[in-house]
């Protein structure tokens, strides 16, 4: 079985299918497994219970972050509101890179990781799916999953162009890394304008650092999205002229050893498969923020390995079975991120005062954790 997409999704399938007596190949276009990344979260006992079937549960919570909370502030940096940590950080939040590194420990060796290569060229035959990859010798492969993420290579490939799937949701997210300067220590600080926001976040092993993090309201910009300079071009054309820090954040922009840049934006694939190629993780139902996609992207893999082990040697029959169980909960989560954009950059100032306002009440704060978390907690793993 080939799986395209070596972050969470994928190597939490390989590690299923090792469990289920089936090596699988893992294809991935960045030339090394990725040790870096922003903070991911788990919320409610679907998701912990997952962690501990895995045997990874004990792993992820030595490497947790603890969260951090953060503080609403104005342009003179004065505090209008607090965010407790367990809003944002759910019960356990841990790096992206620290994750990753547990979910290769736990398949390289029933898994064979091949990196810095892609998929270009999908072809079903009689007996699988012959594959062509930009770098490789052409393989076929019984399977082949798509767990490569909302701009699914495997998805555009085997079910059409992008654009009939993912829907942009009217914002822009970025995150990079810069200099803390002035001291940043202990709590995240949050900077709104409308339609924009800024937030600077204690860098988790060097303080002398802070990870940035910007969301700016936009319609759709063509752009490559390969094209660092032309990214760091927009987000300073956007973002310049904000007040409080902004201006020293931005001046981290061009120097950062990594940026993030993408689209607020939501996947939606009638179904998740076709003949011998099914999605998995934001690939079939993805959102940008807000939409629970780690914790959605282990309980996903799960149930297509399970569903793969009860049916041996009839992939419809499997692929349907992991759809019809699955797709109702993904959805229910994935809708949990629509709104996110409008909730951290609102668009006007009433609005903003609004939010601001939601944020200091801290009882109906809790209700939405609540309800954030029954989300999450909403399917039966059997």
């Amino acid at each position: 079985m080939l799986i395209c997409g070596a972050s969470v999704a994928g190597p939490a399938l390989a590690y299923w299918l090792g469990r289920h007596g089936c090596r699988a190949t893992v294809v991935e276009l960045s030339p090394a497994r990725r040790d870096t990344g922003f903070a991911v979260d788990f919320r409610g006992a679907t998701h912990l219970t997952v962690l501990e079937r895995m045997g990874i549960l004990d792993d992820v919570r030595r490497r947790q972050t603890g969260g951090i909370p953060t503080t609403v502030v104005d342009d003179a940096g004065h505090r209008l509101a607090d965010v407790p940590a367990e809003w944002g950080g759910g019960q356990i939040e841990i790096l992206l890179g620290d994750l990753t590194r547990i979910l290769h420990e736990r398949t390289g060796q029933h898994t064979e990781y091949v990196f810095g290569d892609t998929v270009t060229a999908l072809t079903e035959t009689a007996d699988g799916v012959h594959v062509t990859f930009r770098r490789a010798r052409p393989r076929t492969f019984d399977l082949v999953v798509g767990a490569d993420g909302l701009h699914s290579t495997v998805r555009r490939l085997a079910f059409g162009p992008e654009s009939r799937f993912v829907t942009h949701l009217g914002y822009y997210v970025a995150a990079w890394e810069a200099d803390n300067e002035p001291g940043i220590d202990g709590t995240a600080l949050m900077y709104n304008v409308p339609g924009k926001m800024i937030m600077a976040v204690p860098h988790r092993s060097d303080r002398a650092k802070v990870d940035v993090f910007a969301l700016l309201a936009s319609g759709p910009i063509d752009h490559d999205r390969q094209d660092r300079r032309c990214q760091e071009q927009i987000l300073t054309e956007a973002l310049t002229g904000m007040g409080w820090r902004t201006a020293t954040l931005l001046d981290g922009l061009w120097d950062s050893p990594a940026l993030y840049f993408d689209s607020l934006s939501r996947a939606d694939v009638p179904s998740w498969s076709t003949g011998r190629t099914v999605l998995l993780g934001d690939a079939a139902a993805g959102a940008t923020l807000g939409g629970k996609g780690t914790g959605s992207a282990l309980v996903g893999a799960y149930v297509l390995a399970g569903e793969l082990a009860a049916a041996p040697g009839d992939h419809r029959r499997a692929f349907a079975g992991y759809e019809r169980r699955l797709r109702a909960y993904v959805t229910a989560c994935q809708d949990g991120g629509q709104a996110t954009g409008e909730f951290l950059a609102p668009l006007t100032a009433d609005a903003l005062d609004a939010r601001n306002r939601l944020l200091g009440d801290q009882d109906l704060l809790g209700e939405r954790l609540a309800d954030s978390v029954a989300t999450a907690a909403g399917f039966d793993l059997g």
